[in-house]
Parts: structure tokens; sequence; C-alpha cells
């Protein structure tokens, strides 16, 4: 993920902004629940080094989704960024969910199709819209959230073009809404408001920490559910300890009535790190709030000459 990419992170200030003050009228309406939703798992599954890490040493590429669902019980996915999936693959990909052992269950979270937010920004789209709609609703309970990823291009001045969009959305159709242009973060009134049309319309907001764009990292809800794109920075130290600042707040949140949290974990660069960076959240997570999430399996190393 290149955006907000930077050369060096080593001066990055990664505290975590206070909550924003609209996350109060989330939890008056909410009660804590015992055991909240917590899916957890990385942006691709079709990664070569990590056979013999997560997948075992013989894995075929084909296989590579069938064994991602033994280890975690989400993706982030993006390849519907570019396409929006044919009926085979969706009767793949529920083929393999429905195996996983994973709790509560395996779910697919699809990217919108970049042809409707970026190319379209949102305007004339709605043959594309609703095949894809379509296509992932047919996932039926292996389907998570959708998000929406507008370009950094898309300002509060085309507000009236996304509410327009997502009114005419199914009201089943989890949709979590990514904004990057500055302006809806720089300018309180605007973020309030927005946070009030989105929440009016019960629709969520992805909140992404990433090193170059700290706006973005914006600590607001619109509901009782988190959508977190984490992007770490391929082992820097910070990568642990960004975590476990998110494991606590976390814990505050689902005090206050978190209900539902995807974590989508993103190692950087082609996500090489990303396992053994998931499997801390999820043994933090467990220790400090309380879960009983599956520890993803990652297989040792073996160094040369190690046995001798």
């Amino acid at each position: 993920m290149d955006f907000g990419k930077l050369p060096s992170v080593d001066q990055v200030n990664f505290t975590l902004p206070p909550d924003h003050a609209f996350n109060q009228t989330v939890w008056e309406k909410v009660e804590p629940t015992a055991v909240p939703e917590v899916y957890i798992g990385g942006p691709v599954w079709a990664n070569k080094n990590y056979v013999g890490r997560i997948y075992p040493s013989q894995a075929k590429e084909k296989d590579f989704l069938h064994y991602y669902t033994r280890q975690f019980n989400t993706i982030e996915l993006n390849s519907t960024h570019y396409h929006s999936p044919t009926p085979g693959m969706i009767e793949k990909w529920k083929s393999e969910a429905a195996d996983s052992p994973v709790h509560p269950r395996f779910v697919y979270c699809p990217k919108f199709p970049q042809a409707i937010s970026h190319d379209r920004a949102l305007v004339a789209a709605e043959l594309i819209t609703e095949e894809f709609v379509n296509a992932v609703l047919s996932l039926e309970e292996f389907l998570g959230t959708t998000f929406l990823q507008l370009p950094p291009t898309f300002g509060p001045d085309k507000w009236p073009v996304l509410e327009t969009y997502l009114k005419n959305l199914p009201d089943d159709l989890e949709v979590a809404v990514e904004f990057r242009h500055p302006d809806w973060f720089s300018k309180p009134v605007i973020w309030q408001r927005t946070l009030e049309k989105l929440s009016a319309l019960h629709r969520d907001l992805v909140i992404t920490d990433v090193a170059g764009r700290r706006d973005v990292v914006h600590m607001s809800l619109t509901s009782p559910t988190l959508v977190l794109r984490f992007v770490a920075n391929e082992g820097h130290p910070t990568d642990y300890s960004r975590a476990d600042a998110w494991v606590n707040r976390l814990a505050t949140w689902f005090a206050n009535g978190l209900q539902k949290a995807y974590l989508f974990i993103h190692g950087g660069g082609d996500n090489d790190t990303a396992p053994e960076l998931i499997r801390h959240w999820v043994r933090q997570l467990n220790a400090v709030c309380g879960l009983n999430l599956q520890e993803p399996t990652i297989r040792p190393e073996i160094v040369q000459g190690s046995l001798f």
C-alpha cells in the first residue's frame, strides 16, 4: 500500500489521537457486549513467502486461499478494486470459507471497484454498482463489510454525490467509507457534519493508520463497528508499539460498547512481515481485551547450520 508511505518513519509521531467527541453519541446508544465480533487478517493471501511459514512447505499457489482461511478469519479483498468477482470466484471463495475452522466464521471484505470510486467518482455508475453488489451479496454469510475508498481528489464539496450513492445501496450491505482528501479532516465543522450524516445513513468509517498521513487516523466512529486499516513498515520496531497502543484503545472501546471490529493488518512492502505482526495483535487482544481469538501458527525458520 503506497498511500502515506514514507522513505523513513524514524521521526514520525505515531501517538494515537484522542477519540473524536462524536464517539460518545455512539456509546450512548449501545451496551457493551460480552463477546464482541473481531475479525483480523491481512490484505493478501497470494504471497509465496508464506510457504513454509503459515502455509505448508509444499503448498501450491492454487491452494494458498485454502491455507489462508485456516489461519485468519478475514481478508481485505483488494482484487475487487480492479474487477467485480465472477460467479466462479464467488463459489470458490464460499467453498473455502465454509470449510474454514476459524471462529466465528471466515468473512471476505471486498473493496468497491475503482471504476466506481475513482474513474466515475460515483457518478453514472449504476450498472457497475449493481454488478458488484449482487456479486458480493452472493457471498451470503461469508460477506463481512465492504469498503468504499474515495480518491484523494474527492473532497467535501462532493458530499451530495456520496450521500446519493450511499442511499441507493442496499440496507443489508455493510459499507465503510475511506476518506483521503485532506479537507475532510482539516475543517472540524465539515467532519462533524460528515459523521452525523454517515451515522444517519447507517454507514461506517474506515480508519487508516499510516505513517505519512496522520490526519486519516481520525479516531471517529459512526456506529459500534470499527474498520481499521493498519499499515506497518516491514518490521520497524514501531509496528509493534503501535499495535499495543491500538489494543489498549480497543479495550476502552469494547468497554464502551464496540460490537464489532474488522482489523486489516498490512505488513508494508510485500506484506512478508504481516503474519508475525498479526500474531502479535492476536496475542495482545487476547491478553488485554479478554478475547479468545485463534492465534496463527507460524513455522520457525530453519537457519542453515543451526543443527550443528
